[in-house]
């Protein structure tokens, strides 16, 4: 079978230690913050030379934690409810003959660090922690936004989100500048969508944090904040 390389340009740094509480799309959670660090090879300020005209961009990823030898030409998309099987080839499933993934994410600013070169930052990036990005490109209006584009089995609304419960004094355990995030990531409903027991407490990674919540008939509530891991 014929092969081509692909090599890993950068890195993303986000609030995500793992994959649970990513949001399913990019752009869903505005408010989350990441940055883009390049590996040394690529730390050349000519190579993004332009893009701070550009208010977002494409990046492309690879899927780290559901790399597979095989793969399977249907999958149950979370927005069915797990409960049908569609073509790989119509989602954007993680398990796919190629682990591959594509975002499109806001881009705030380009900073030029002394040791690190260009770093990106970005919002409603979509991406665990550590993720390897294989390339980026800046996303044109005119070409690649289309309004009246159909959507398939995922309709073109908005997934409905729940409302977050979040006592204040749990609230306080998170750093301010934070808070907006986490909160849009729970509205998101993290949970796998066959589960739904509203006894079952839950936790989320977020920032350095454990945070733990129930949900029932579509409200969050925040549970517990504690340090991660603690």
């Amino acid at each position: 079978m014929e092969t081509t390389e692909m090599k890993i340009i950068a890195r993303i740094h986000t609030d995500f230690a793992s994959k649970f509480g990513v949001p399913r799309q990019s752009g869903l959670v505005e408010a989350l913050k990441a940055t883009i660090v390049f590996e040394p090879e690529y730390r050349v300020a000519e190579a993004v030379r332009g893009l701070e005209g550009f208010s977002h961009i494409w990046l492309i990823w690879q899927f780290s934690q559901a790399v597979r030898a095989d793969w399977s030409p249907t999958v149950r998309p979370p927005r069915l409810g797990g409960n049908a099987r569609m073509g790989v080839f119509a989602t954007r499933s993680p398990y796919r003959p190629n682990a591959i993934g594509l975002s499109s994410v806001g881009l705030e600013r380009v900073e030029l660090d002394p040791a690190l070169g260009p770093v990106l930052h970005v919002t409603g990036a979509d991406l665990m922690d550590g993720t390897p990005i294989f390339d980026i490109k800046p996303y044109i209006p005119y070409a690649d936004s289309h309004p009246d584009a159909a959507g398939g089995f995922t309709g073109n609304q908005r997934p409905q989100e729940l409302e977050v419960v979040f006592p204040q004094a749990l609230l306080e355990q998170v750093p301010p500048e934070r808070r907006e995030a986490l909160t849009g990531v729970l509205a998101q409903d993290p949970r796998p969508s066959y589960q739904q027991d509203p006894e079952r407490v839950y936790g989320l990674g977020f920032g350095g944090l454990n945070v733990r919540f129930t949900v029932a008939e579509g409200v969050l509530t925040v549970r517990e904040v504690a340090p991660l891991g603690g």
